[in-house]
């Protein structure tokens, strides 16, 4: 599972169609609204997170990816049982930091995808954390090996949705 840095001839960035680019957050953002309502064991996956990093590593501009997250958030946001704007921020910070870095690696095998998205579902914790504790004065406890392990979930679901979603990417 190397990570291996490249060049900026190498970088294949892609697009998405209009369909594809609303479609799949409004899905993923519905799935995380109701699903975990009639099955509580799904509360573990964020999909709306992972639908941000993945459409931040694919069109590699963090411009792009910041709005993509701020977007994707905000719906969220509106949806969930936290104040508008928790979320917003978190998948804005996560979207640049995917975008920024999907330039930077080769995010396109098992392992870096695994690693990278375990690595922005840390960082995304930590700023909804920071965020709600800080800003907002929720009563929230940070659980290391909670988050670790809800981590790894997603980065092994992560890496499933990635690759079905690969068969969308259009090169730009």
């Amino acid at each position: 599972m190397p990570i291996t840095y490249t060049s900026g001839e190498q970088i294949e960035v892609y697009r998405f169609s209009v369909p594809v680019t609303i479609g799949v957050p409004l899905v993923a953002i519905f799935f995380q609204a109701f699903v975990p309502r009639q099955l509580p064991f799904f509360s573990i996956f964020d999909f709306p997170l992972l639908i941000t990093i993945f459409f931040a590593m694919a069109r590699r501009n963090p411009i792009s990816g910041l709005l993509t997250g701020a977007a994707i958030g905000l719906l969220q946001d509106m949806l969930g049982p936290y104040p508008i704007g928790i979320y917003g921020i978190a998948k804005t910070v996560v979207g640049y930091g995917a975008s920024s870095l999907g330039s930077k690696l080769d995010v396109e095998n098992a392992g870096s995808r695994l690693l990278v998205t375990l690595g922005f579902y840390l960082v995304h914790q930590a700023v909804f954390f920071t965020v709600a504790r800080g800003m907002v004065n929720l009563n929230m406890n940070w659980s290391w090996r909670h988050d670790i392990l809800a981590g790894l979930a997603n980065g092994i679901v992560g890496m499933a949705l990635y690759f079905a979603l690969d068969r969308f990417k259009q090169r730009a």
